[in-house]
């Protein structure tokens, strides 16, 4: 093994046909000096049983960090997460976002002191999304835009975004008019600076607790590099029943308070009160 050590983090939810999808990704991938946490929100007991079938032929350490369901708690599990890691960089990912071979290499590659890295992802279409077989992604078939045109649609910006080499990239990822925001299906930082800002709020709910965390970031000095034309993840397509417009507001008054304030600690992370 060679090159930085880092802990990838998949969140899920009882979505056991994406998280196999996302799983096998991480079976082919270019690099081999990570682990991978699945940050389990409470799913049933199939879920485990996928994970302990993966595990017994899996390339790298496999661990499931599960805590009971008593409704959406991601911003808690993911806190214990951060602080069970092997490793001192870790990668924040979805448990519906397939990997690409080059995904955890790119990370490693762009990661620096003073730094988070912020990248993107291709939205799918359920077609599409249900289309993509393990065989599909052992062989990358589901990152080639012929493949995705012929299994349902992709647009002319996400083929750019697949076929760009590494200089089209950099440029791409230099002149995006796109925030290097962190994003929770495709986000690195530093364990340091994410314990230094006490980790994700706990009062946030389901839209921009990723973002939140990344203000915070920002607010503690840590600076922002643009990698989404280089990682690339396709974001398999699911319904979102625990959106809500009072969790929303909610969300939007605690961001206003942190920008406002210019707040880089929460009172409601992995320390509390």
């Amino acid at each position: 093994m060679s090159g930085l050590p880092i802990t990838v983090i998949i969140s899920t939810y009882n979505a056991e046909a994406w998280l196999e999808k996302v799983l096998e990704s991480y079976k082919h991938q270019d690099y081999d000096n990570f682990e991978v946490i699945v940050a389990d929100d409470g799913s049933k007991e199939t879920t485990k049983q996928l994970i302990d079938r993966f595990k017994a032929d899996y390339p790298v350490n496999l661990r499931h960090i599960w805590h009971e369901d008593k409704g959406y708690r991601r911003q808690e599990l993911l806190n214990k997460c951060i602080m069970q890691t092997e490793y001192d960089y870790i990668l924040m990912t979805d448990g519906d976002c397939i990997a690409r071979k080059d995904f955890v290499s790119t990370h490693a590659k762009f990661a620096e002191k003073g730094y988070f890295l912020s990248g993107g992802y291709l939205k799918l279409n359920m077609p599409t999304s249900e289309a993509i077989t393990l065989a599909d992604i052992e062989s990358e078939n589901c990152f080639d835009t012929k493949w995705l045109k012929a299994n349902g649609s992709v647009s002319s910006k996400q083929a750019l975004k697949l076929n760009s080499g590494e200089t089209l990239s950099t440029f791409l990822d230099f002149i995006t008019p796109t925030n290097a925001s962190f994003n929770n299906c495709n986000s690195s930082a530093w364990k340091d600076d994410l314990i230094a800002i006490n980790g994700y709020d706990e009062r946030m709910q389901y839209g921009g607790p990723d973002r939140e965390l990344g203000e915070r970031l920002w607010n503690y000095g840590v600076k922002s590099k643009q990698i989404r034309h280089k990682a690339i993840c396709l974001h398999l397509d699911h319904p979102r029943g625990y959106k809500t417009k009072e969790s929303l507001e909610r969300n939007l008054k605690i961001r206003k308070d942190v920008k406002v304030e210019k707040r880089a600690w929460t009172d409601y992370g992995i320390v509390k009160k």
